[in-house]
């Protein structure tokens, strides 16, 4: 191990080994790949960069010299389609090993990398592709999303090419196919599975063609360089813009809160590669840890699968939501050998302090929770050597400077609730940046109002609102903005809103969060029926098929509760808090007000 974080970061460590100050710098011409995968691979060729396997049976050990001559094919296969520096590429490829080396290619191009989810719908991918102004489209060849963008590519008017990956099973293969599976597996398996589809460029067939001598592109590390969509109440999802320096952050993330093992050791973090999560935990602060990380391309989450994956390979650092969790374990951890296990974090939703007790008493080991945004690296958590106050978020990252505000931009005291807010400006080695912390969005590409409305009074108003208590220790409470955190995913009522409008039956709606003891949150729908429509069970299950079609299915209303008005503000506004309120008294009266049993 070479130390290469160093090269990026100032730490300081107090008498019990906990950091309590932390610097980070980074170079003009800082480029993830080229400073960090490229100089492990010439240095340290041999070392792991991932495991690799999907329920096929296909398995990959990739070095980080296979990471770096794959990424230079990619890369000089999409630099002859004219992708070029600048230019915005939309990356739909779920778990596939192609990701890696998709993502590497075009942060070495300088273009910008747009993922997204496999479950967005029509409605949902339209929006994106003209707000983006998408200039490129990688897909994968399963499920149904390849339709999806055929069906609205026409209209967006700014896609110049679409490349189709094949993964040859992603949890959904042909069982009794010979050609993939374990027959793929080895060198001599990557990218050899070919596809056909009209109006599409056959990504593997390209790339194994493509030339492995790339000739290195002038880039900054200022430029943009990753952008999320991140879902909203009010109107549509924020295009989340970072440039380079996020990548850095993310040391934060893996060094001093997954505390991944650089050497022998693998981390896994059970994340999609269509949201942030998946960086966070699969590729920027592990690699620059130079560690491995683990992926396993699935379909749908299996709590045996994932048990048996982490006696298998010998996982030694875990970060998954707090569902999957629960799942594994209901699904029974004592029946698994997870003695290779050393660390366990979460993040996503908040840690009931039931499942840190019960994950203690199974395993040994104390879950470390953490919180961040699409907008941000890790800001807050309970990092290595910190003792866990079960159900707190944790202390502040000290990369940054962190407050609870009210809505004066006050300080607020000890033990009262306000939002979270981080400290621009001020930080060393961060002038070439406009002033935005180390790891902090750009912006909300092309909207200046919301950004304005999250930066600014020199701080950054992250939305989310918790309280400290005495000790430093951050206690969540909920979001500004009404995002619904289901299962790991972030819901925003608005999106399903406007799709419930479409239909005659609904005159007015307010989506909503409903606590659930398996998900975190359920999402539900509060319908005004319009004049001559009467609640029935027929009728919900036709809203809820109707909303799955029309956007992603993780999004649809579990629950549709019929009423005869929605409490509204003075100005109309629809007040969810109140909503929200009479759930949550529901709730602690009946721990089963969802009715729901297991996860979709």
């Amino acid at each position: 191990m070479r130390n290469i974080n160093l090269r990026y970061v100032e730490e300081k460590y107090n008498e019990d080994g906990v950091l309590v100050d932390l610097k980070v710098k980074v170079p003009e011409h800082f480029n993830f790949a080229y400073d960090c995968v490229d100089d492990i691979a010439e240095n340290d060729p041999d070392r792991r960069a991932m495991v690799w396997c999907n329920p096929e049976g296909e398995e990959h050990i990739f070095t980080f010299a296979d990471m770096k001559y794959w990424s230079d094919k990619t890369a000089n296969m999409l630099k002859s389609h004219g992708v070029k520096r600048g230019d915005m590429v939309m990356v739909i490829v779920r778990r596939h090993y192609q990701f890696w080396f998709i993502a590497t290619a075009l942060h070495k191009l300088g273009a910008v990398m747009v993922p997204a989810t496999f479950m967005l719908k029509e409605h949902d991918l339209d929006y994106r592709l003209k707000a983006g102004h998408i200039d490129y489209i990688i897909c994968t060849s399963i499920g149904f999303i390849p339709d999806v963008v055929d069906n609205v590519v026409d209209a967006c008017g700014t896609v110049k090419e679409r490349f189709i990956v094949n993964p040859a099973g992603g949890g959904l293969g042909d069982p009794n196919d010979p050609t993939i599976g374990a027959v793929l597996s080895g060198p001599d398996g990557i990218c050899k599975a070919s596809i056909e589809r009209e109006g599409w460029v056959d990504f593997n067939t390209e790339v194994l063609n493509a030339s492995s001598d790339f000739e290195k592109v002038d880039t900054l590390a200022k430029d943009p360089f990753l952008m999320y969509f991140s879902s909203g109440t009010s109107g549509n999802p924020k295009m989340v813009m970072h440039n380079s320096g996020y990548a850095i952050a993310h040391i934060a993330t893996a060094k001093y809160w997954h505390n991944v093992v650089s050497d022998g050791g693998i981390h896994f973090t059970i994340a999609d590669t269509g949201w942030g999560k998946a960086v966070w935990g699969k590729y920027y602060g592990q690699w620059l840890m130079e560690a491995c990380v683990m992926t396993y391309d699935f379909d749908r989450f299996n709590p045996a699968e994932i048990l048996s994956l982490i006696e298998k390979y010998k996982i030694t650092t875990l970060c998954a939501p707090c569902t999957m969790y629960r799942m594994m374990m209901l699904e029974g951890v004592d029946s698994y050998d997870l003695s290779s296990l050393v660390y366990s974090t979460t993040a996503g939703e908040a840690l009931n302090p039931d499942l840190f007790d019960s994950w203690k008493e199974h395993t040994g080991l104390t879950l470390h929770e953490g919180y961040g945004q699409t907008e941000t690296p890790l800001t807050v958590a309970n990092l290595v050597n910190m003792v866990p106050r079960p159900g707190s978020m944790g202390r502040p990252n000290p990369m940054y400077t962190i407050e609870i505000h009210d809505e004066d931009d006050n300080k607020v005291p000890a033990g009262t609730t306000g939002e979270i807010c981080i400290k621009m400006g001020e930080y060393p080695g961060w002038e070439n940046f406009n002033g935005n912390p180390p790891g902090i969005m750009m912006e909300y590409h092309h909207d200046e109002e919301r950004t304005a409305l999250a930066m600014k009074n020199g701080w950054y108003h992250t939305g989310d609102t918790a309280w400290e208590d005495e000790d430093g220790y951050l206690w969540y409470v909920g979001r500004n903005d009404d995002v619904i955190k289901s299962s790991g995913y972030r819901i925003g009522p608005f999106e399903i809103e406007s799709v419930l409008m479409e239909r005659d039956e609904v005159a007015e709606c307010a989506v909503t969060g409903v606590p659930d003891p398996v998900r975190g949150f359920a999402v539900k729908a509060t319908v005004v029926l319009a004049k001559g429509y009467e609640p029935s069970d027929e009728l919900t299950k036709s809203l809820q098929k109707w909303c799955k079609e029309e956007t992603a299915p993780y999004k649809f209303p579990r629950i549709i509760d019929y009423v005869d008005s929605l409490p509204k503000t003075v100005n109309g506004k629809i007040r969810r808090n109140v909503i929200r309120d009479h759930d949550l008294k529901v709730a602690q009266q009946n721990e089963d007000v969802s009715q729901i049993d297991g996860l979709e």
